[in-house]
């Protein structure tokens, strides 16, 4: 599975990690995301009603937890990670709205057609972004 990301979600990380009620997110990422595969990572609200590239609102940790947005191409295995957010905490809310989900899906298409992307890896347990 290849992991990429938009800079949406590269900026809400970096501000995430850098506050202590978030220090966790690091690793709720990779244990969630990496080492899985399709079926795994298919669960999830699906926001569009496509089986072969199914964008999806994933809730992670619970209630208290963090929000996932991404898209999955399936017969490519790749995964585009959107958009995160806590639910709660100081830097928590409950959704995002309608207008920034349908911007975001039309971001990454476009993302995918330029490469103006970055590929997320791991390296002893942290996060790895690379620009493509």
């Amino acid at each position: 599975m290849i992991i990429l990301c938009l800079d949406e979600f590269k900026n809400e990380f970096e501000k995430l990690i850098r506050n202590n009620s978030y220090s966790s997110i690091e690793i709720d990422i990779i244990e969630y995301f990496f080492n899985k595969n399709i079926q795994e990572l298919s669960s999830g609200i699906r926001l569009n009603n496509s089986d072969t590239i199914p964008f999806i609102k994933k809730r992670i940790k619970g209630r208290g937890g963090y929000r996932f947005y991404f898209l999955l191409i399936i017969k490519d295995e790749k995964l585009y990670l959107l958009f995160v957010h806590p639910k709660s905490g100081s830097l928590g809310f409950e959704n995002i709205a309608d207008e920034l989900k349908t911007l975001l899906y039309k971001k990454v298409l476009e993302c995918i057609k330029s490469d103006n992307l970055f590929a997320v890896t791991v390296n002893k347990e942290k996060l790895i972004f690379t620009k493509l």
